[in-house]
């Protein structure tokens, strides 16, 4: 053990760690639960720290020396040649002040093991006095959260949507000729084609795409140099813009500052832009989800329209049972997403005066967000989406007993007549055609030249 002092005095640490008082008092007093600050933080921080340091040398603020190995710390951290020391729970300050610490004085600390000195001493970087300068919790922490987000939907989500719509927009176009029944409050309606079909869930995609392309641009707008509540209090008139610049280069991202300082420290209005946007995708999720579900209910008892993959045994005790289990999941996920989106929007809506403190949580959840719809949309795709098959047989057997069919019959005589043949034909187990010869409608040939599933996948006219 070694002894680390702050402004409330001695605290031991073990020997081998790299954070500090700060970090152990929180680890000692926050003991709650298992859900760590997620690590994609700990490396935006790093990049402010960072970018930081380069302001802060410009402005003859800072040492080269203390610059550089500033910049050689983050880096090292940014390889993920620290992780393990950074221990501590979402359930903690909830502006995250432990973690913002947490971060600095692991950089003093790999300051100190580069040059040959004690850890703990704060030689030759002082984790507030040099790593900290001009900033403070309450402006890194919510531009931490937003280069973080920025960076996970950019890389990872966006290109695991354009995968999902793309595989539903070859599945739209391999089943584009195969006509079926169309159906509205779980009933039969009229025909339409299965790529039809999968053409709607590819727009649900697209749209969702859009939706968070538009969220995101929010996310570029950082407090950085706002300080303690705004005002911009101990960091230098040119500071936040020489900070930004050098963020957006280290990040090849165009960040900016926040519109408005003050608000941009009470209240995450773009963490809650970007979760409903995800929630909106996750009710669509779940809509496609629960569809392709009933599509292939069955096999032989249900609708059975559709064949999804074998992914895994379906039941312990009734043998050869395969279950939907990929839509399952997809499921499970989007449920988990709007109930991430009403504690994200709780929590903001929570902020006082001038600083929301239930940062903490809201990141951990909007990343989580972003992690679990960017697996499950690739899993999805990977193992049902592109094998989904046609069951013709089913699919034509459905058609051919589709009563709706009757729906063109009345422009030729009228929608009480044609109810009356639904009627009959349902009422007395008969086809269509039976119906309408046996009530003296009309001809075989007139009723087969209308009642033409091909003629109705559009428009008449």
């Amino acid at each position: 053990m070694r002894i680390e002092k702050d402004s409330l005095g001695e605290i031991e640490v073990e020997s081998d760690k790299l954070w500090g008082a700060s970090t152990q008092r929180n680890l000692q007093n926050f003991t709650i639960g298992k859900e760590k600050i997620p690590m994609d933080i700990i490396y935006a921080f790093s990049v402010v720290k960072k970018a930081a340091a380069i302001a802060n040398f410009k402005l003859n603020l800072l040492s080269i020396d203390k610059k550089d190995l500033i910049i050689f710390a983050c880096d090292e951290i940014l390889d993920k040649k620290h992780d393990d020391h950074f221990p501590l729970l979402i359930w903690q300050t909830g502006s995250g002040t432990p973690t913002h610490m947490n971060v600095n004085e692991v950089i003093s600390n790999i300051a100190a093991l580069k040059s040959n000195k004690p850890l703990g001493l704060k030689d030759p970087l002082h984790p507030n006095d040099d790593v900290n300068m001009a900033q403070s919790t309450n402006d890194t922490f919510p531009s931490a959260i937003h280069i973080a987000a920025y960076q996970k939907v950019k890389n990872t989500l966006l290109p695991a949507l354009e995968e999902l719509k793309k595989g539903f927009d070859d599945k739209a176009f391999e089943f584009k000729d195969i006509i079926k029944v169309g159906r509205t409050h779980t009933m039969d309606a009229v025909p339409m084609t299965l790529g039809q079909e999968f053409s709607a869930f590819s727009a649900f995609i697209a749209e969702a795409i859009v939706n968070i392309k538009f969220s995101l641009q929010k996310l570029l707008k950082i407090p950085l140099g706002a300080t303690a509540i705004g005002t911009g209090i101990n960091a230098h008139k040119d500071y936040q813009k020489l900070a930004i610049e050098e963020i957006s280069k280290i990040t090849n991202e165009k960040f900016s500052v926040s519109d408005n300082l003050f608000q941009a420290l009470s209240s995450s209005e773009a963490v809650c832009h970007m979760s409903s946007s995800l929630k909106n995708l996750s009710v669509s999720l779940f809509k496609i989800a629960n569809d392709i579900t009933l599509l292939a209910s069955g096999p032989r008892c249900a609708i059975g329209e559709l064949i999804l993959p074998p992914n895994e045994p379906g039941s312990s005790i009734m043998p050869g049972k395969i279950n939907p289990a990929q839509c399952e999941s997809v499921k499970l996920v989007a449920m988990q997403v709007m109930a991430n989106d009403s504690m994200i929007s709780m929590a903001n809506a929570s902020g006082n005066f001038q600083l929301n403190v239930l940062r903490t949580v809201m990141i951990y959840n909007l990343l989580q967000s972003i992690e679990l719809i960017s697996d499950v949309s690739k899993t999805f795709l990977d193992h049902c989406l592109k094998e989904i098959k046609p069951n013709l047989q089913r699919i034509k057997q459905n058609l051919d007993q589709n009563l709706m069919l009757a729906t063109p019959l009345m422009k030729s005589i009228g929608y009480d007549k044609a109810s009356k043949i639904v009627f009959e034909a349902h009422s007395k187990n008969k086809t269509l055609k039976e119906a309408a010869m046996q009530l003296n409608m009309m001809d075989e040939k007139t009723f087969d030249e209308i009642v033409n599933p091909k003629k109705m996948l559009g428009p008449y006219g």
